[in-house]
């Protein structure tokens, strides 16, 4: 079982990030998992610099803590290495407090009803993270270079924004537990929003008000329609059914600016 006192800080760089930004890194999340709740497993921070000029933000850091077995996991983009870390550290606060709270009220210490957020709350949590800047390149020069495939989890809506939340994902794909539908939970305006892939083939249960939800059934698509319509769309994501497989895909901008494709696994 790891100490957070003890637990190595793991990194990792990508760009021109300055030496002195990676200990500075490293010191502020270490100092950070000594307010854990749980055994810290595993711990890395990850620094990325652009190396386009024009991008309004060129730095992105983040972090990724394996908590007793969860994930957490924050994100920030800045003008400077060192205003990104601050802002991802500020997040990631925010997400171990919440897990404290979760912990606590488990085993006993306070009443559950205390820490159990009301339907609504968990927008007011923290900050949605803004969609990091991507580079300026062609379509015509973009291809697909991360695809990630994983067992889709069953859950409700209000899980899957659950997820989303100490993740810090803009975007979450999973399985809804009521409908058994391929869906995606995604950050929209102060909150979020439902989209399944056939939302008129099957019936919803009920979800909590404060989730939007989607009566548009996600277009069946090619890989390479796919990335023309996400092109065409201007959207950072594209939600749609592979007309290969018949499953929920995901493809996105990368901040490199290619694509990255989620799927379930087969």
């Amino acid at each position: 079982m790891a100490d957070a006192r003890t637990l190595q800080v793991q990194t990792e760089t990508r760009g021109a990030v300055p030496e002195e930004t990676v200990s500075f890194a490293v010191q502020r999340v270490s100092s950070l998992l000594q307010m854990a709740a749980e055994p810290v497993l595993f711990a890395r921070v990850k620094l990325t610099m652009a190396a386009d000029p024009a991008v309004q933000r060129p730095a992105l850091a983040q972090a990724n803590i394996d908590l007793n077995g969860r994930l957490i996991r924050a994100q920030a983009a800045g003008q400077t290495m060192r205003e990104a870390i601050e802002h991802a550290c500020d997040r990631l606060r925010v997400r171990l407090e919440r897990a404290a709270r979760n912990w606590a009220a488990i085993r006993g210490a306070q009443p559950a009803a205390q820490p159990a957020a009301q339907p609504g709350e968990w927008r007011h949590q923290s900050r949605p993270a803004p969609h990091p800047p991507y580079f300026s390149r062609p379509p015509k020069e973009r291809t697909v270079v991360r695809r990630k495939s994983y067992a889709l989890a069953h859950e409700t809506p209000e899980e899957a924004v659950a997820d989303a939340e100490q993740l810090d994902y803009d975007f979450h794909l999973f399985t809804e537990k009521s409908t058994g539908e391929d869906s995606v939970i995604y950050r929209a305006g102060d909150g979020y929003r439902l989209a399944l892939a056939h939302p008129r083939h099957r019936r919803l249960g009920p979800v909590a008000p404060s989730i939007a939800i989607s009566e548009t059934p996600a277009p069946r698509l090619s890989l390479a329609e796919a990335m023309a319509r996400l092109e065409a769309a201007g959207q950072p994501f594209l939600f749609f059914v592979n007309s290969q497989t018949g499953r929920g895909n995901l493809i996105y901008h990368r901040f490199d600016s290619d694509y990255g494709l989620i799927g379930p696994a087969d």
